[in-house]
């Protein structure tokens, strides 16, 4: 199965990827799947075009490489911080560039330095997985005080965590591969 994770940050000392990064290390050692980290920042998406993409010959060259990640990618796992009550910009560009993502599982992690941990930002990434047709978890990885849970290198400094993550990671792949038989005979 391959895993995308949503590094869904723009911003250069973003600490949302810490989690994000943790996140990749941890399903590689501890899964057969692939997981990538698709880092927003690393591909010039422009506002919304009036077509969408549907394939990965209907995308223009420079972004083909993306189109076919988002094509192939049979589960995602969308990482943001808080912006205003909600998930960052990025990733709605991006998934408005390559919507109806039709019986993909989603994971839904949210980090702040705050106490609340971008818990506003996944409800409005509920929504947004509906739109897309995709499934979302129910388990969400909430993550209050990011700087105290994840040093900048992605490994994790607060062991007491470690539960809210294996939770989030086992019943996030539990529906993506219960979704992937049936993704894989559309």
């Amino acid at each position: 199965m391959n895993i995308e994770i949503v590094a869904g940050s723009p911003r250069v000392q973003s600490k949302t990827r810490r989690v994000a990064r943790y996140l990749q290390q941890h399903l590689s050692a501890t899964s057969n799947h692939q997981v990538q980290l698709l880092d927003v920042r690393d591909w010039a998406l422009p506002l919304l075009q009036e077509e969408v993409f549907t394939s990965v010959s209907s995308t223009p060259e420079t972004l083909q490489p993306l189109a076919s990640r988002m094509f192939n990618a049979d589960a995602f796992i969308m990482v943001s911080p808080e912006y205003n009550g909600s998930y960052t910009p990025a990733i709605k560009i991006l998934f408005d560039h390559f919507p109806k993502q039709e019986h993909k599982a989603f994971g839904i992690v949210t980090a702040s330095p705050g106490a609340l941990g971008g818990i506003r930002a996944s409800q409005q990434m509920q929504l947004l997985i509906n739109g897309l047709f995709g499934i979302g978890s129910p388990y969400m990885l909430i993550t209050p005080h990011i700087d105290k849970k994840f040093d900048e290198a992605g490994n994790l400094i607060d062991p007491s965590f470690q539960k809210n993550i294996d939770v989030f990671v086992s019943e996030f792949l539990w529906l993506a591969e219960s979704l992937t038989p049936a993704t894989k005979a559309l």
